[in-house]
């Protein structure tokens, strides 16, 4: 099937459900649209059941779309600078400090705890794994997605400095998680005693610190070439080849292009409409932008709904599935509870702050794309189906249930 067959289902598919979910279900837009692609995804199972040629047509779509090089290598890239652009500088450094410990310390202590439980989970069940792939697993499902978070938090009406804790915390551990994934993915690969500590450091630190450093020269780059023109259609193909130049330059010198782009968008959404856009060359590169996020959203969503057809329905798999969803919540609640306390009186966190940002910590498409890039030896079918459960899971059921939380929380601390 060739790739614009592939793309025009994916579109008619996205519209269809997205119209479906506009007109009756009035679920969250990402919500409604996963929710609605996993019962389409059902039904053509059961169909299949019936005539194999339509479950057989259905699985070659899903199996002809290389989730992993669509999301992570096209999709993020787009998606995080859309959401980037509109991160506020003002807000973000005045949480600095926490943001920066949940992205780095956070998502590290995470890995190492989800790996590390997974790892005696599986030995309880007589089903040993061995520990440097469950470290894998913790690395690729500590990460949230900012691109359910925000959407979700917005129609929660969350206090604006929760927002930004959780917005910022999501926009930046996907690239620190994703440094992490590759780091330990090297460690699996050629083993542990292939490569000593100061190795791994220099390429954790290589990966991070290149990605913040490209993204800041390219970021201003762009800046300085909007500032000497004055004219929307151009500077909009600017910010389209910025996305696109930063994550093929990133891929080429081995820096983390997520983080890249992300700080790309950071500082061209705050210096350029003050000095380098008119106010109509910021309301074209606005609505552009935010038109990319709900197209690729949609169809973002409606991928991880399709991939069902492609997850192993194995019953032991989908046992450790629902085992690990509580040892996840956890692990972040844990992961969390550091930075909470040490910036808690500093910062006036919102009560419950660590419950809230735990149950808002909403996994996506990047940890199902960095389980499907795992290798059959590293339990990738096994990986696969529990990182599916958890996915599936965070964003239907905490993704419904986060508003009350936040509203529940809220009304307790009011004074009486």
């Amino acid at each position: 099937m060739s790739i614009f067959n592939i793309i025009t289902i994916l579109i008619i598919l996205s519209a269809i459900f997205a119209f479906i979910n506009t007109k009756f279900l009035k679920l969250p837009f990402t919500i409604g649209l996963m929710i609605i692609a996993i019962v389409f995804t059902v039904g053509i199972t059961i169909l299949g059941s019936f005539n194999h040629y339509i479950l057989d047509e259905a699985k070659l779509l899903i199996q002809s779309v290389d989730f992993e090089t669509a999301l992570l290598d096209v999709m993020l890239s787009f998606l995080l600078f859309a959401g980037a652009l509109h991160t506020k500088l003002d807000a973000l450094k005045k949480q600095k400090g926490p943001i920066a410990l949940f992205a780095t310390i956070g998502v590290v202590l995470s890995t190492f705890l989800i790996g590390t439980m997974m790892y005696y989970l599986f030995m309880a069940f007589s089903y040993p794994i061995d520990y440097v792939y469950c470290l894998l697993f913790g690395a690729l499902i500590s990460p949230t997605d900012p691109i359910a978070v925000l959407g979700i938090l917005k129609e929660a009406n969350a206090p604006k400095k929760l927002e930004t804790k959780i917005v910022g915390e999501s926009l930046f551990n996907d690239g620190v998680g994703v440094v992490i994934f590759i780091v330990l993915f090297k460690i699996a690969q050629q083993g542990l005693d292939s490569m000593s500590f100061t190795d791994v450091s220099l390429l954790f630190v290589s990966e991070v610190a290149g990605g913040l450093i490209l993204g800041l020269l390219a970021g201003w780059g762009a800046f300085r070439l909007m500032k000497v023109i004055d004219h929307y259609e151009t500077e909009v193909i600017i910010t389209l080849a910025l996305v696109m130049g930063v994550s093929a330059l990133a891929h080429y010198l081995h820096v983390s292009g997520p983080l890249a782009v992300v700080v790309a968008g950071i500082f061209l959404g705050n210096k350029a409409p003050k000095i380098a856009w008119s106010d109509n060359t910021h309301l074209y590169v606005d609505k552009f932008w935010e038109l990319i996020d709900v197209l690729l959203n949609a169809v973002l969503f409606v991928l991880i709904g399709l991939e069902l057809l492609v997850v192993t329905m194995n019953g032991a798999y989908f046992l450790f599935g629902l085992m690990a969803i509580p040892l996840a919540l956890l692990a972040r609640y844990i992961a969390l509870s550091g930075p909470v306390a040490i910036f808690k009186n500093k910062l006036n966190f919102i009560p419950q702050s660590n419950l809230i940002m735990t149950w808002g910590g909403i996994r996506g498409g990047i940890s199902i794309a960095l389980a499907l890039s795992l290798e059959p030896q590293m339990g990738r079918e096994l990986f696969l189906t529990v990182t599916y459960v958890i996915v599936v899971f965070s964003i239907i059921v905490q993704g419904l249930t986060i508003a009350p939380l936040v509203k529940k929380v809220l009304k307790g601390s009011e004074p009486d």
